[in-house]
């Protein structure tokens, strides 16, 4: 078994949305209910971990709360003063569609510092690998403001904390949350030493954000990969997607660190995305990436949770993904795999095939 290491924090769990059910606020013909981001997937996650024994398997990370200094490295000072001084009022939004309630610029510091300690952990060689299980999330959280559920960029803070103490120059992350990962293709849109792959539904969400023609700017130009696959993609789309475009990229640019902003999202059984993956199709990602890790980063890869909103789902998708990283003999099957691989359309289509094909000349301008 691989040296395995697992973060989370209870108090990560206690973020609140409130209750905006699916969209950014109650009111009117909307019925308050359950926030789409709540905590039950990712306890659910752990929970299952738990049952299972693998988390036993693990070592724990813990961490310190992120830095005013770790957070300006991505963040503008007036968003992170703004953002703590309606924090302090115990409700409000981040930004677009990032509403919250009471402790959440304590919780998001939280979030971002286990994501630095993971990080840390990996490149400092205490573990070969490692998954970040906290929330809120960051993918979406811009610069300036918060966005989509996310209030401050746990992977850009974590990936820039590493490269200003000299732990790491050359970083890839591959984004396979079903949204558009806009906040962590921000934060390095000109910058060469980070590689950013998002792999996403087209033009769900952020709106007008995650076409192939966005691909960096300046020094980063090349360096930034959209792959915005069609509605209704399922498990041959992804397999061809890894083999075609991520694969052949990462190979190209030789990384140091491989982080997998993990969201779930894109499987079958998810109410925010219009995808068709099976767990182990997460665990075959995961296998594949560890394999590139192996031949360029010494193994070294972190994965930091981002989206997936399916409670009875998610956590079967979050262990087939720990199971690989860990090589743990522990299995805990799928209830719904088999299911989910006998869909319509879960080989790869013609129209999903003429995408990659456009997207793999772009390739060329990676060194």
């Amino acid at each position: 078994m691989n040296k395995t290491g697992f973060a989370f924090h209870e108090q990560c769990m206690w973020h609140d949305t409130g209750p905006c059910s699916v969209f950014d606020a109650p009111g009117g013909f909307i019925q308050p209910g359950t926030a789409a981001e709540n905590p039950e997937t990712k306890r659910r996650f752990k929970n299952l971990l738990d049952v299972s024994g693998l988390y036993a398997t693990l070592i724990p990370i813990t961490g310190d709360l992120a830095t005013h200094e770790d957070l300006q490295r991505f963040h503008t000072h007036e968003y992170i003063q703004r953002l703590a001084m309606i924090s302090d009022k115990q409700f409000g939004d981040a930004g677009a569609c990032a509403p919250f309630r009471q402790d959440a610029f304590h919780i998001a510091k939280l979030s971002a510092g286990l994501a630095i300690a993971t990080v840390e952990s990996v490149l400092k060689g205490e573990v070969n690998n490692a998954y970040c299980l906290t929330r809120p999330p960051g993918h979406h959280a811009e610069s300036h403001q918060g966005n989509g559920f996310c209030l401050l960029g746990n992977i850009p803070i974590a990936i820039k904390a590493a490269q200003a103490k000299g732990l790491v120059k050359r970083v890839v992350v591959v984004d396979w949350d079903v949204h558009h990962g806009n906040g962590t293709q921000e934060a390095f849109y000109q910058d060469e030493d980070v590689l950013t792959i998002s792999i996403h539904h087209d033009n769900n969400y952020p709106i007008n954000s995650g076409s192939i023609h966005e691909r960096g700017e300046g020094r980063g130009f090349g360096y930034n990969l959209n792959v915005p696959l069609p509605a209704g993609s399922g498990i041959g789309a992804y397999q061809a997607t890894m083999m075609q475009i991520v694969e052949p990229a990462i190979d190209r640019f030789q990384p140091e660190l491989i982080v997998v902003a993990c969201g779930f999202d894109a499987s079958a059984m998810d109410p925010l995305g219009c995808m068709m993956l099976n767990a182990e199709t997460y665990g075959w990602m995961t296998k594949r990436l560890m394999v590139l890790a192996d031949k360029h980063c010494g193994g070294k890869m972190a994965m930091i949770h981002e989206g997936g909103y399916s409670e009875g789902y998610v956590p079967f998708c979050g262990h087939a993904v720990v199971e690989a990283l860990s090589n743990s003999p522990l299995h805990v099957p799928d209830p719904l795999g088999s299911d989910i691989a006998n869909w319509g359309q879960q080989s790869l289509q013609p129209h999903q095939q003429a995408l990659l094909s456009e997207i793999a000349p772009l390739l060329n301008a990676i060194r």
